[in-house]
């Protein structure tokens, strides 16, 4: 297994250990220690990708463990938010939906032999969504309650407008979700046969 198949399988092997962190409420500053891992999760997802580039070793198994890998993290923390009462499930289903609508364009191409790689909007909409994971979850701690009331922290948490950025990051993910879903589907419409 190369060095770029490792990193992927790190990010996997990590979707557990974020949900502890984030479902386990009496581990201390759970919250900020999951969103730790999952950024940390989330920029493996770049790095796996240069390192195959990189070293010109794309394999197989790289092509088929990445986006799963992807979709797990994403997966496991729309359905830890929606657990916990932060993220509504229809925005869990529209983005979870979305996801094996596009998969299935996908399997559909591979059996045309033709291979749909991500686009910029589907780019965009990762970013879009790490970044709302992350938010809710910081949102999460600074409800909590648990950091200190007096100096430069809390200077910092009155500083930060947990709310809005949560709430304009959901709306920013939503709307790249649908239309990279659609945008997907347009663009290779001729793949669809409708008997």
């Amino acid at each position: 297994m190369n060095l770029a198949n490792k990193i992927t399988l790190l990010r996997i092997i990590l979707v557990p250990v974020f949900m502890i962190f984030l479902l386990v409420r009496v581990i201390p500053h759970g919250e900020v220690w999951a969103a730790t891992v999952f950024i940390f999760a989330a920029i493996t997802d770049s790095l796996d990708g240069y390192v195959a580039r990189k070293n010109k070793d794309v394999t197989r198994l790289g092509k088929l463990i990445d986006p799963l890998a992807d979709k797990l993290l994403i997966t496991a923390a729309m359905i830890s938010l929606v657990a916990l009462g932060t993220l509504s499930p229809w925005v869990a289903f529209l983005i979870i939906g979305r996801e094996f609508a596009v998969t299935g364009l996908r399997l559909i191409a591979a059996v045309e032999g033709v291979m749909i790689s991500a686009n910029n909007w589907g780019k965009a909409k990762t970013i879009a969504q790490i970044v709302m994971i992350v938010a809710i979850i910081l949102e999460m701690a600074l409800k909590s309650g648990i950091y200190p009331s007096a100096g430069w922290l809390q200077w910092l948490i009155d500083f930060y407008p947990a709310s809005l950025i949560a709430s304009a990051s959901l709306l920013a993910a939503v709307v790249l979700t649908v239309y990279s879903g659609f945008y997907y589907f347009y663009q290779n419409k001729h793949l669809i046969k409708l008997r």
